[in-house]
């Protein structure tokens, strides 16, 4: 398990954390947002980068969030 996590930035966006599983030849990545301790989780291959794994989790979190307005 890995936990990796942004910063509060200009666009008063809220800090993030990610949590990575693998899971066989899948890899299980939560994104969490630290305000309001909602969570998603998404699965990702294995072969994606963990760049392209956190765009993912944050994309969703953010869809999440909006939809809770």
């Amino acid at each position: 398990m890995a936990l990796g996590g942004g910063s509060t930035g200009a666009s008063g966006q809220s800090e993030v954390y990610f949590e990575f599983r693998q899971l066989g030849g899948q890899m299980r990545v939560a994104a969490i947002d630290a305000k309001t301790g909602i969570e998603v989780i998404v699965i990702a291959p294995v072969t994606a980068s963990q760049i392209q794994m956190q765009n993912l989790a944050l994309a969703k979190l953010r869809r999440r969030l909006e939809s809770q307005n």
